[in-house]
């Protein structure tokens, strides 16, 4: 996609109107506040510039962008998806656009969509596999509403259809719905399978789970094959489910997390709306962050097996980092092996064991103290795990509340925990506890004052723009990397700068009205000329220290004039200093 295309369509939309469903902003001077929609704060942090059509967290984040990024961001999308979606608002239509990569896209789109009808139209044609589908519980409507289908056991039945459909050979393999074998020749990904498409947040098919037909006892064959990772898949983002199901999470304040697609099919249509899958791949960090958005607490559910206790407790580490309330549905009659059995077998039992569901710490002090050992050595391990657990909450409250509780049951004294809990790792911590994009130690630790200075007095001349003259006779004061910002303000007023220095001076924008929500003019003309002659100070004091340098290496070389003179420049800043 063209800049020029991207660049229409951010100027036809309204970065505060388009922010508003998803943020409640408020006025601060000439921009909007909000508390940001990407980790939980009480104090806004979140600044929206209506002049300059950009935003900036400065609060844990630290990220900041345009309308664009903000989407890709807050949705979890790639750029050409989310650009989609804000031309249908702008009515800006890019069907058409040369771009090569954007035609990719839409290329990949196009060819899943087409896999997904034929796999449908496949389905029809089978009773085994429909029949087999009662049998597991799903009715044809639910059948229909997630358009399972079926794809037929030969070695490029697939294929052939799409080629002779006009897609090309290229973007069927770069799909994933088809492998090159050695010999050049393509065979289909999905042979004799049931297929269920996995669609993005947007419900576009984006990749397939093909699960054998029961029968096959052949042991090279896997049980289920799922589409490797393309342009448009990623599968530690997606969530199987979610595009019908958001709508329910965010209403609930609550996601039920299952495994697998079977587990989420039966318990939707049991009457769980706000339920997802993970569908491939163990739960991710994007997953949560896509669900933290929505709601307040999640519910896991995980086979009862060894595998499944294991998966259990690395999503609730991981979860409750995220600041999750997390609870467990836990299916204790053992003739049920998973939400799906419960569902065919009893239906309706699931939402009554969804109402019983065990916080994560009532399971751990259940699994880990329930048959408590007598032995030190075991219970001090014991005791450390669930610290460990403890110590990963985020909240200090459910910290404090949970010692206390385990306190009781242990019956050690809550402060003698507490001393055994600080010198523990939390558990999960090194997924979890650093938010993406966090940087790693504060702006002000990796600026000099002259650089601090700078940024300051580039947030008051953005706020002062007819006064920018004033730093004319300044500008040999600021730092090398600022000097092309200063040139292009006095010179273009801030236009047509470069992407990476129009971020800046947004970013710059923002903090200063985030830092001064309410300033007077008059008050911002005398701060400028006081950090214009603090700046001057700061560069004095630069230059004498680099003579001073200079000196000492000149006393070892022996060159008296060069030395003569460097000593004369060092009292002449000195004594310029002494009269700033």
């Amino acid at each position: 996609m063209s800049s020029d295309t991207a660049q229409l369509i951010k100027e036809k939309l309204d970065i505060v109107d388009f922010l508003r469903p998803y943020v409640q902003l408020k006025p601060a001077g000439k921009n909007m506040k909000a508390c940001c929609p990407f980790h939980k704060e009480k104090t806004p942090s979140f600044m929206v510039s209506p002049e300059r059509q950009s935003w900036h967290c400065f609060g844990a984040c630290n990220e900041g962008g345009d309308i664009i990024k903000f989407l890709m961001k807050y949705e979890n999308l790639e750029f050409y998806d989310a650009l989609k979606v804000l031309a249908e608002k702008a009515g800006v239509d890019i069907k058409t656009s040369g771009n090569r990569d954007f035609k990719s896209y839409n290329s990949l789109y196009a060819v899943m969509e087409a896999a997904k009808n034929f796999f449908r139209s496949n389905l029809v044609k089978s009773d085994l596999v429909r029949n087999y589908l009662r049998e597991r519980g799903l009715k044809d409507e639910t059948v229909q509403e997630f358009e399972i289908g079926f794809a037929a056991d030969g070695s490029d039945i697939l294929t052939h259809h799409l080629l002779k459909l006009g897609y090309n050979i290229l973007d069927i393999e770069k799909a994933g719905l088809a492998i090159k074998t050695e010999r050049g020749t393509y065979w289909d990904r999905f042979r004799g399978r049931i297929m269920f498409p996995i669609y993005n947040h947007f419900g576009k098919v984006v990749a397939f789970t093909g699960r054998i037909l029961p029968g096959n006892n052949n042991p090279n064959v896997g049980k289920y094959v799922n589409s490797p990772e393309t342009p448009v898949f990623q599968k530690s983002k997606i969530l199987y489910g979610f595009h019908r199901t958001k709508s329910d999470i965010r209403e609930a304040k609550t996601a039920v997390l299952v495994e697998g697609q079977m587990d989420f099919l039966m318990v939707w249509q049991d009457g769980i709306k706000n339920a997802v899958a993970t569908s491939g791949t163990a739960l991710t960090q994007d997953h949560l962050a896509v669900l933290r958005r929505l709601a307040d607490e999640v519910v896991l559910s995980f086979d009862a097996d060894l595998a499944g206790q294991i998966a259990a407790e690395r999503s609730i580490d991981l979860a409750g980092a995220h600041d999750f309330a997390v609870k467990l549905l836990v299916i204790e009659d053992a003739k049920f092996k998973d939400p799906a059995d419960v569902v065919r077998e009893q239906p309706g039992k699931i939402k009554d064991l969804l109402g019983g569901a065990k916080s994560a710490m009532d399971y751990y002090f259940y699994k880990y103290f329930n048959n408590a050992s007598t032995d030190i050595k075991a219970k001090k391990q014991n005791l450390r795990v669930v610290l460990a657990k403890i110590k990963n909450l985020s909240s200090p409250i459910e910290r404090s509340h949970w010692l206390n509780q385990l306190s009781k049951i242990a019956r050690i004294d809550e402060r003698v925990l507490a001393e055994e809990m600080e010198i523990l790792t939390p558990a999960g911590v090194a997924e979890a506890i650093v938010p993406a994009g966090a940087p790693a130690v504060s702006v002000s630790q990796k600026l000099s004052r002259r650089e601090l200075i700078s940024q300051r007095l580039l947030g008051v001349m953005l706020h002062l723009q007819n006064d920018m003259q004033t730093i004319e006779d300044h500008l040999k004061y600021f730092p090398e990397q600022y000097l092309t910002i200063y040139r292009d303000l006095l010179l273009n007023k801030g236009v047509n700068v470069s992407s990476d220095l129009g971020d800046f001076m947004n970013s710059i924008s923002l903090r200063f009205s985030f830092e001064n929500q309410d300033f007077d003019v008059e008050n911002l003309k005398k701060e400028m000329r006081n950090l214009l002659r603090e700046l001057r100070v700061e560069y004095l004091k630069d230059k004498r220290q680099e003579i001073s340098d200079l000196i000492k290496i000149l006393e070892g070389e022996g060159d008296e004039n060069k030395l003569q003179a460097a000593m004369r420049e060092f009292a002449n800043i000195s004594k310029e200093l002494h009269n700033a």
